[in-house]
């Protein structure tokens, strides 16, 4: 019950969010989420709501199939392409600046070398949806935010192997760089493989079922979404990296839908919906995960009681360093330009791995040394959120395209509907059946009132039964000729080249979709 009660309040503060962002388009709606996060654990009503953080549920649960459903949107071919760089800043930049960073730290703040590296391993990962909210609106080069983007796919099992390094040498006194090399290969390729192997066995079930008789769009579906958690909990149990399998395994399924949609196009239509929507409220709910744990560690007594600041100074100490170091690989390793890798250094966003790697060391080391490092890390990530969402502000210009998106496509959409309803006014109907296909139309544009929706939906509740069969064809008949008549519309734009392709193949999707329904013998809504 606790459990139920607890997702309730992170999917209603979601929803919440969502809604708000509609209205302030410029503000990425993960600072709303994170904002309702640390209002519902600073609420003591709302924070008993919620358990306590589970970190193998969270993982097992949220991170692995968010991971994997960004690793889908990402083509096989082009982590091929970028394996270099791939390989350079998730590994060799992630461990180099770490092995510095806790030098430096531990010199100046006078700790020991396993607890500088466990503090600095935590900071290590990266986060990609932390990364798009702090650019949202802004236009970032793309060759930069790719890296950035690829970065934080994999440089998770870095944090992790070098977080495990210094809880063996803070336990047993030893580091064996070999050992932890080794350990790092093997934890890194093995999630490649198995991943590979999972992801391919479990593509090729389901293909054997899609071409067969017993064929089930919501059997497909269900091994679809479960493939996460089973290539993680694979993972593992083989000792291997299951952050690097997931992304591994959402590679292959990009590659698989690209040569199987057209095989069951209503499984791979809702396969792609239940994605989209499970990645935004995951998305969503982390950034919501984020802040209620923020907000908790705010109003805990040893956030009140520590009256010794070196934990601010030793985040905000740790944070300038990882900024040097990123900086100076992109400037003299990729060869950026000084303004192009002073974004590469900024973009290197904390988020909620680096806060799930927090909680994980909870019953590993004294409970003095954990609130203290529980400290450092909130500085990191706050700094590392805060901090360049004010600089590209600075830096970067408003992307007033993608802003002004949303405008231009109503105004498409409602010149689209205007030539739909024209069509059909132009046709032989009768009144009732003409009432009710130009309201359908006009539904496209929300320009129906609430009083006529209650009418039609009292009429469709009282008088569904009187409609003929001739006036459901003709309905349908008049609708298909509308949306030719609105996608013609569309092409036009097209052929003259006003519109960027994307804006146009967005409503021409609508129209597509609209038309399914009306098309459609099972739906039975006419």
């Amino acid at each position: 019950m606790e459990t139920f009660s607890g997702l309730f309040v992170i999917f209603t503060a979601v929803a919440i969010s969502d809604l708000i962002s509609k209205w302030s388009p410029r503000i990425s709606s993960t600072y709303f989420n994170l904002l309702f996060g640390i209002g519902i654990g600073s609420w003591n009503f709302t924070n008993q709501l919620v358990p306590k953080f589970d970190n193998a549920f969270f993982m097992l649960l949220v991170l692995a199939p968010l991971l994997f459903f960004e690793g889908q949107r990402t083509q096989i071919l082009f982590v091929r392409h970028r394996i270099k760089q791939i390989i350079g800043s998730a590994f060799l930049l992630g461990i180099v600046s770490a092995l510095f960073v806790t030098l430096i730290v531990s010199k100046m703040f006078l700790l020991t070398l396993p607890v500088g590296l466990i503090i600095v391993a935590i900071c290590t990962p990266t986060d990609a949806t932390a990364l798009e909210s702090v650019v949202h609106g802004r236009i970032f080069p793309s060759k930069i935010y790719d890296q950035l983007s690829m970065e934080s796919l994999f440089n998770d099992a870095t944090g992790l192997i070098l977080l495990q390094a210094g809880i063996v040498w803070q336990k047993t006194g030893h580091l064996s760089f070999l050992k932890n090399t080794g350990s790092l290969l093997y934890s890194a390729g093995g999630g490649i493989v198995v991943g590979l192997v999972v992801s391919i066995l479990i593509t090729s079930l389901r293909q054997l079922i899609v071409r067969s008789r017993a064929n089930s769009i919501y059997a497909q579906n269900l091994i679809y979404l479960m493939t996460p958690i089973v290539v993680y909990e694979l993972a593992e149990k083989a000792n291997v990296s299951a952050i690097i399998a997931v992304v591994v395994a959402g590679l292959v399924n990009n590659s698989e839908a690209n040569r199987s949609r057209f095989s069951s196009p209503r499984q791979m239509h809702l396969g792609l919906e239940l994605g989209d929507f499970l990645s935004n409220i995951l998305s969503g709910s982390v950034f919501v995960i984020l802040g209620l744990n923020l907000g908790r560690i705010f109003t805990s007594n040893y956030f009140f009681s520590n009256t010794n600041w070196q934990w601010l100074i030793i985040g905000i100490s740790i944070y300038l360093l990882m900024i040097m170091f990123r900086g100076l690989y992109a400037k003299f390793i990729n060869g950026y330009g000084w303004d192009s890798a002073r974004l590469f250094a900024f973009g290197g966003v904390r988020g909620t791995v680096t806060l799930a790697m927090t909680f994980s060391v909870g019953g590993l080391l004294s409970e003095s040394l954990y609130n203290q490092i529980v400290l450092i890390e909130v500085v990191v990530i706050v700094l590392s959120m805060l901090t360049p969402t004010i600089v590209f502000k600075l830096w970067l210009p408003l992307d007033t395209h993608l802003l002004e998106r949303s405008l231009r496509q109503q105004k498409m959409r409602k010149k689209m509907v205007d030539i739909g309803i024209k069509t059909v006014n132009d046709m032989t109907l009768s009144d009732d059946v003409r009432e009710v296909v130009v309201y359908d139309l006009q539904d496209q544009v929300q320009e129906n009132t609430m009083f006529s929706f209650y009418r039609q939906w009292q009429d469709v509740s009282r008088h569904a039964e009187n409609i003929s069969a001739l006036q459901s064809v003709a309905q349908r008949r008049a609708l298909m000729q509308a949306f030719d008549a609105e996608r013609e519309y569309l092409h036009s734009l097209a052929l003259k080249h006003v519109v960027a392709s994307d804006e146009i193949y967005d409503l021409y999707s609508e129209i597509l979709l609209s038309e399914s329904l009306v098309l459609d013998p099972e739906n039975r809504l006419i």
